[in-house]
């Protein structure tokens, strides 16, 4: 790629629409997951993270050294979810929102956000029913903190129908939930990234979401996005830089452009000159290798590598 495409790309996977303005390392690691390469490519990531004023605002402050591990089973799908909440956030929405309510997967750390005027016991059941069961199914688990509208008799009562086992973590010690916690963090300061007049955040939300679903988090090694469908998400770079994944995935409407594009490349320069002065088109021998297999050698060719990788 020229330097013109490399910056086109890092500011749409840095700062478009649905980025969520990741540091320098993942910034690289998400662009070399969508399909493409380029030298140094890593330490340019890096620099333009560090010329983002959002990003040098918002950075994190690393206090703690990470803990170990700890592997999880799951019975079934989506069987145990952590909840908690972001606020009262200050401006309020311009829709009146100051609550916005996280439920974390914690096999997959797939998330669930809703931005609300006030977390009621009423807003709070209904959330876990419309939001969770019916979209994943039966719990088997949830874990909250000691909130008074996150146990009391309309939680018991769901509990009790769909057969839920509710637990409670320490207020003294929020690390005991640490899934939650670490994913709160990360929601709020995605927000405050991306956000342009901090009263439109409640907009932001949705875009923030599939952000986060879409990053791929060192401590996982994948996306929560492909953990749960089991395949990468096609990011808007893919469509305006067109990328081999895109391309054989749609099936190459019009093949016939890749053929002539390799044939082109074949001929000697002194030809491609005089078929680009003359206007002629070029002619697609019958018998020559597969769209597809054209189209592997010519991303190689251009730098961009296979999407698999």
């Amino acid at each position: 790629m020229d330097t013109q495409e490399a910056k086109e790309l890092m500011e749409e996977v840095h700062e478009g629409t649905f980025d969520i303005h990741a540091n320098g390392h993942s910034l690289a690691w998400k662009i070399l997951r969508v399909g493409y390469y380029w030298t140094k490519m890593d330490a340019n990531c890096c620099s333009h993270v560090k010329r983002c004023l959002k990003c040098q605002i918002y950075a994190n402050s690393i206090h703690v050294s990470p803990s170990t591990l700890h592997n999880l089973m799951a019975p079934w799908p989506f069987p145990m979810w952590g909840l908690d909440m972001i606020g009262p956030n200050e401006p309020k929405a311009s829709n009146g929102h100051r609550f916005i309510l996280v439920a974390v997967y914690y096999f997959t750390k797939w998330v669930e956000v809703t931005s609300y005027a006030s977390v009621t016991r009423n807003v709070m059941v209904k959330f876990i029913k419309r939001d969770i069961i019916c979209r994943y199914g039966l719990l088997a688990y949830i874990i909250t903190d000691n909130d008074p509208n996150l146990n009391n008799k309309m939680m018991i009562e769901l509990c009790e129908h769909f057969k839920i086992r509710h637990h409670n973590f320490m207020p003294y010690r929020p690390k005991m939930n640490g899934v939650v916690e670490a994913t709160y963090k990360n929601i709020k300061k995605i927000v405050q990234k991306m956000v342009v007049t901090y009263k439109d955040w409640h907009e932001m939300l949705p875009y923030t979401l599939h952000g986060y679903r879409t990053s791929i988090w060192t401590y996982r090694g994948a996306t929560p996005y492909s953990l749960v469908y089991g395949m990468k998400v096609v990011l808007l770079v893919d469509v305006k830089i067109p990328s081999l994944r895109v391309l054989v995935e749609v099936e190459l409407e019009d093949l016939d452009w890749v053929n002539s594009l390799m044939s082109w490349a074949a001929l000697p320069k002194e030809n491609q000159k005089g078929i680009r002065q003359k206007g002629t088109s070029l002619h697609i021998p019958v018998g020559r290798p597969s769209a597809q297999e054209n189209l592997v050698d010519l991303q190689r060719s251009k730098g961009k590598i296979d999407s698999e990788l």
